[in-house]
């Protein structure tokens, strides 16, 4: 018989940095690439990499996303597959998840129901694909007591991220530290370091005994990359795994180690644009690892009017099922379900989320448009941000945030 293995998902973060997407919803629940939700990706390498018992643990905001999980990721229970959504039970008391190593240890009574022998944590709200069963291999041979996800990026980033330091080994962690400014190269590429990815697998004793620990100490925060993950090093019981080690099946030259942390509107907005080139940064088509979803049952996308300046068109954009572009014209765009974009409007490296509906001689340019939003005829969102700013949310690159169910003005 196999290992086993529990996945816990920690899916409770509010996402300040990405409102007012998160206004309404839990940061793992924000639609993402047209069809999916931010969720759908880690979800999905969990299922193509045979790990069927998964464990959302949520908090914030969390109805539209229990709601999507409810309805999209249900498993055959004949063997005991379940992907279930857990929100703060209050075990312990009448009070929320203080972070996301007390989350865990609020929720320990499911990892003693299952009895795994080792347990995936992995973060909600990253855009990549990663095959875990690799990195499980990884850790059991390693015999650590966790083993960290890690990512190649230029040292002069270092201070964007939670850097991994290695020993001269190239895989003991040596420190854990948050976005320092100076840092040591890697062994074996002196201008790289190891920026972590949120992604952990635990052997399942020491993730027990070290979020109890953690829970006994007044002065911790309670976080798994801040406590959890130091205490572990300083017992020199963690490994990295290196991503650049994970051969997903069908990744191509150009979109092999992908990953985004979408954590800001800027980073949400480039991710959707890494997605329409001709030759995407990260391949929605990869059908040998699929990233699984459930949009409903909306009928293909339409394009219509086709006489001198009015013809229903769109480049290098990504148009879901159910739109209906009517005499517009949309470019290097990203086109949720149930959006119309009527004729002679002009959409423009712009995010269109369900149910958006854009006017007549309509221009939105570089804008994220949320849920339900109504553009009325001739509006322009994106043409000057001078205006924009007194009306919407302009993200520090320029990107113009229209919130869901927001009122646009002419």
């Amino acid at each position: 018989m196999g290992v086993k293995v529990l996945a816990i998902v920690l899916a409770g973060g509010e996402g300040k940095r990405l409102m007012p997407l998160t206004a309404d919803r839990a940061k793992p629940g924000v639609p993402f690439g047209g069809i999916y939700r931010m969720i759908d990706f880690v979800l999905s390498n969990l299922a193509n990499a045979g790990y069927l018992k998964i464990v959302v643990l949520t908090q914030y905001k969390s109805h539209s996303l229990d709601r999507h999980i409810s309805k999209t990721w249900r498993m055959s229970t004949l063997l005991g597959n379940y992907v279930t959504p857990v929100p703060a039970q209050q075990r312990l008391g009448p009070r929320w998840f203080a972070g996301s190593a007390d989350a865990i240890y609020q929720s320990l009574n499911l990892i003693n129901d299952e009895t795994p022998d080792y347990v995936i944590v992995f973060g909600a709200d990253h855009i990549y694909r990663m095959d875990p069963k690799q990195m499980v291999k990884a850790h059991i041979a390693s015999g650590a007591a966790v083993t960290v996800a890690g990512i190649r990026q230029p040292k002069s980033l270092s201070d964007q991220f939670g850097v991994i330091d290695v020993a001269e080994d190239g895989r003991r962690i040596r420190a854990f530290r948050e976005k320092p400014r100076e840092v040591e190269g890697l062994p074996d590429a002196p201008d790289e370091i190891y920026a972590s990815m949120g992604n952990y697998v635990f052997t399942t004793r020491a993730l027990c005994e070290a979020v109890t620990a953690d829970a006994r100490d007044p002065d911790s925060k309670h976080d798994m990359g801040g406590n959890i993950i130091p205490m572990l090093v300083e017992r020199g019981e963690a490994n990295v795994y290196d991503f650049r080690d994970n051969d997903v099946p069908g990744s191509t030259d150009r979109d092999r180690g992908y990953w985004r942390d979408v954590g800001t509107l800027d980073s949400f907005y480039d991710a959707h644009m890494d997605l329409i080139a001709t030759l995407p940064v990260f391949n929605l088509y990869n059908m040998d690892w699929p990233i699984f979803t459930n949009y409903g049952s909306w009928p293909p996308a339409k394009f219509v009017h086709s006489h001198d300046d009015r013809q229903g068109r769109a480049v290098q954009s990504m148009i879901s099922p159910g739109v209906v572009i009517s005499g517009a014209y949309v470019e290097r765009s990203v086109v949720s379900p149930s959006v119309r974009v009527n004729s002679w409007a002009h959409v423009e490296g712009s995010v269109l989320m369900d149910n958006v509906s854009v006017g007549r001689r309509a221009v939105i340019r570089n804008a994220i448009i949320d849920k339900n939003v109504i553009i009325p005829e001739g509006a322009q969102i994106g043409v000057d941000l001078d205006r924009d700013r007194k009306l919407y949310t302009v993200s520090d690159g320029g990107v113009v945030v229209v919130g869901k169910n927001q009122h646009v003005e002419l």
